[in-house]
């Protein structure tokens, strides 16, 4: 009696699993498409990275958007922050390797210009630098703290958000996700 109720259960156990496996197999998507056309803009993983334009501190107009085709790294910082100061040299190595490949992009967070100008002086950096004075393009990206860093591929989808500094294995790895 007890082998009875045994195989059963078994046998409906297996029964189950077939029904939920058949589930996923009829209700996955097909191989080769993508829905992030359909999402809205969000700074989330997954989604179309929300366009902004800005002057940068040399004085140029950055449009998010014209940078489709290249994968982006969108770094937002500001000059008073330890941990910022501590990535910018890895930043500028990435920029400097990937030219015209990978687009290495530091949002300055709420800064005077001549500030920014200055510090990137200092540190010999090269890689645009967009000037968010209002803070407003941190409200949408939904910035909580600094640094944070978004990867774009180059479709404009966010693939990895990295919040914190990152350091030379981490970028490597990161970048990885959006090329190549």
């Amino acid at each position: 009696m007890a082998i009875v109720i045994r195989t059963r259960w078994n046998l409906l156990m297996i029964l189950l699993l077939g029904v939920g496996l058949a589930w996923i197999w009829v209700n996955r998507a097909p191989a080769g498409t993508s829905n992030a056309g359909s999402l809205s803009p969000a700074p989330a993983v997954g989604h179309p990275a929300p366009d902004f334009t800005l002057t940068t501190a040399r004085g140029e107009r950055f449009v998010m958007s014209a940078q489709r085709g290249k994968p982006v790294v969108l770094n937002f910082w500001a000059t008073w922050c330890p941990p910022c100061r501590a990535e910018v040299a890895e930043l500028e190595e990435a920029h400097r390797q990937y030219a015209g490949q990978i687009v290495i992009v530091g949002v300055d967070q709420a800064e005077p210009a001549a500030d920014v100008r200055a510090f990137a002086a200092q540190y010999g950096l090269t890689y645009p630098m967009p000037l968010d004075s209002q803070a407003e393009v941190s409200r949408k990206y939904a910035v909580r703290s600094l640094p944070t860093t978004f990867f774009i591929d180059r479709d404009g989808v966010v693939r990895r958000i990295a919040h914190g500094p990152v350091n030379r294995a981490t970028l490597a790895q990161l970048l990885r996700t959006i090329f190549p």
